[in-house]
């Protein structure tokens, strides 16, 4: 769903009308998203485990400690912290931070995915997480922990009944 040719991706279009207020405008995206939700529930979800996410820029002060989070945008994360050292996810320059997330229900896509090696696993829209604690322990690098929980209602409804199990 990326690629690095100056397009804009599949990947980025999708994630970044998941996160518009306005639901109107997935409307163009409903079957692509049922077609894609239902292929995802055939794969297997990861045990309970920490899975890790790095984005190239500050987002601490966008996660107060004890603040509710609902990720609306399909998450690619790993298992493996050592795939973040890559300038293109976290690497080790300029401002960044580093999601340490407890996952209950995430995607293992990593026989599916191009870059095998990367042990990736997808955090589905509609993720909701509390921040647990914030860690700043170099300059520049800012380490927040989320911990995943059940919503207390259905954040995104399944593509058909009973098909979203954690």
């Amino acid at each position: 769903m990326e690629w690095n040719d100056g397009h804009r991706s599949l990947y980025s279009i999708l994630n970044e009308t998941l996160r518009v207020a306005d639901r109107e405008q997935l409307r163009p995206w409903f079957k692509y998203l049922k077609l894609i939700l239902t292929a995802l529930v055939k794969i297997p979800s990861t045990p309970q485990e920490t899975v890790w996410r790095g984005i190239r820029k500050d987002l601490s002060s966008e996660f107060p400690r004890g603040t509710p989070v609902i990720w609306w945008g399909f998450s690619s994360c790993t298992t493996t912290l050592h795939v973040l050292e890559n300038n293109l996810y976290l690497g080790y320059e300029s401002s960044r931070t580093l999601f340490s997330i407890d996952a209950i229900n995430a995607k293992n896509v990593r026989s599916h995915s191009f870059f095998r090696n990367e042990d990736e696993v997808l955090l589905l829209p509609g993720t909701y997480m509390e921040v647990r604690s914030q860690f700043n322990p170099a300059p520049g690098l800012h380490i927040i922990h989320l911990k995943q929980m059940k919503p207390d209602s259905m954040l995104l409804e399944p593509p058909f009944e009973g098909m979203l199990k954690t």
